[in-house]
């Protein structure tokens, strides 16, 4: 069995585009998850001071799915990459991990 987790850490304004060009390609079990992240912020707006941290944080989102085979794992990562473009140097962070079983949930 094939099966890889798609982690892609991403600014916050650029997830619609994403997950639109995710389902365009066929991808529908995506999960979308505001974080605080270390990312360089676009603007002063996108940037808040945490406390808990204590430093600066960008409010960013974390977008997960899984692959079956490794055509959808380079296709979803085609499609992250190209749409999650911000303009600057390095505009977000893709991990890929295996997974070891996968277990449905049945009545």
């Amino acid at each position: 069995m094939y099966a890889k987790e798609v982690k892609a850490f991403i600014h916050r304004n650029r997830v619609a585009d994403v997950v639109t060009a995710l389902n365009a390609a066929g991808f529908r079990n995506i999960t979308v998850v505001d974080v605080q992240g270390i990312l360089q912020a676009l603007s002063g707006k996108e940037q808040n001071y945490s406390v808990e941290i204590g430093q600066k944080v960008v409010n960013e989102v974390k977008l997960e799915l899984v692959c079956d085979n490794e055509s959808r794992l380079a296709e979803a990562v085609q499609a992250i990459r190209q749409n999650a473009k911000t303009g600057q140097p390095s505009a977000g962070w893709i991990y890929i991990t295996e997974i070891q079983s996968v277990i449905e949930i049945t009545n």
